[in-house]
């Protein structure tokens, strides 16, 4: 998530200037047990020790690469590519736009899951880029590995929705939404009519979690709700992120969106605490935009609850 400064403002336009399009094979196999939940039965749980997996590869790549998975650098470079060999791997069509911001290239994944009515488009999506003091784990390899291994999911059940499914990780969000806003920019005005709903997901493991959802659209806001009230879990709106990540160029554009998030530099409450557990008066991600959100900056039970609250949300409205 973009820190909320002008200093930390774009400071250059981005500007495409190459489109590339590749595919893969087809992957199949037996759906996961469902959630016990009527309204989206046939979502799949998703495996947390997967989507771990997947923040362990970021931190190396991470480690790999000056401590950071930034915008313009290697390491965000070799995480979009761990990323679409995974997706091109599992029989999504996959699309790079590359533009550039800052002086530096920076690229944003597209991946389309064959299938489904392409006038209504349901996305999900999540930054894959840190800043440039820290690896990003939590901020925002939590969210990226979580829609990653929902799309995942999506090809190992062979779901076939109703709606067409696409995914997407943002290049340079935290220079100011760069990515996703040259996306949006990108579309004309009838492929932007054709997004029935965007899901953004950024940060959603928090060490010290929240669980908050966006307000925006009243029927995906439900969803989530639906989702953890299911669980017996209590939500709040989210308003810490509000405008501070990738949901906002849709949501000017006029798309429905939606998401969830765990909280990063705002202190919780007594009255959060009794709800969520953890620590009055400690922020909910005590790392945030720093050198120590690696992979012990997780909480796993966090980052399990919403991984799963995200299927469930693309099963239920793409169905």
């Amino acid at each position: 998530m973009k820190l909320l400064l002008s200093g930390r403002a774009l400071t250059a336009g981005a500007v495409a200037v190459a489109t590339l399009v590749t595919g893969g094979s087809a992957a199949g196999a037996a759906t996961a047990p469902a959630h016990p939940t009527a309204t989206a039965a046939a979502a799949p749980d998703i495996p947390i020790a997967n989507v771990k997996a997947h923040l362990s590869q970021l931190q190396s790549i991470a480690s790999a690469n000056g401590g950071n998975r930034a915008h313009g650098r290697a390491g965000y470079q070799a995480s979009l590519n761990y990323v679409k060999a995974k997706l091109d791997a599992a029989g999504f069509t996959t699309r790079v736009q590359q533009f550039t911001a800052s002086g530096r290239t920076g690229y944003n994944l597209i991946a389309d899951w064959p299938g489904g009515d392409a006038n209504q488009v349901v996305m999900a999506g999540s930054h894959l880029d840190s800043v440039t003091s820290g690896p990003g784990i939590n901020d925002n390899g939590s969210g990226s590995s979580a829609v990653l291994e929902t799309a995942l999911a999506v090809a190992r059940s062979g779901y076939q929705p109703a709606k067409h499914l696409r995914f997407a990780w943002w290049g340079a969000e935290e220079l100011g939404l760069v990515g996703s806003r040259y996306y949006v920019n990108s579309l004309g005005s009838v492929e932007r009519a054709k997004i029935s709903g965007y899901l953004n997901f950024d940060m959603i493991g928090s060490p010290n979690p929240g669980y908050f959802v966006y307000d925006d659209d009243p029927t995906i806001e439900k969803t989530f709700k639906d989702y953890f009230a299911g669980l017996g879990i209590s939500t709040e709106i989210e308003t810490e992120g509000d405008g501070r990540s990738d949901h906002a160029p849709f949501k000017n554009a006029g798309v429905p969106v939606g998401g969830l998030f765990s909280g990063a530099d705002y202190r919780k409450t007594s009255a959060q605490a009794a709800k969520w557990g953890g620590t009055v008066g400690q922020p909910f991600d005590r790392c945030y935009h720093s050198s120590c959100d690696t992979t012990a900056n997780i909480d796993d039970t966090a980052l399990d609850r919403n991984s799963d609250a995200i299927a469930y949300a693309v099963w239920a409205l793409s169905q």
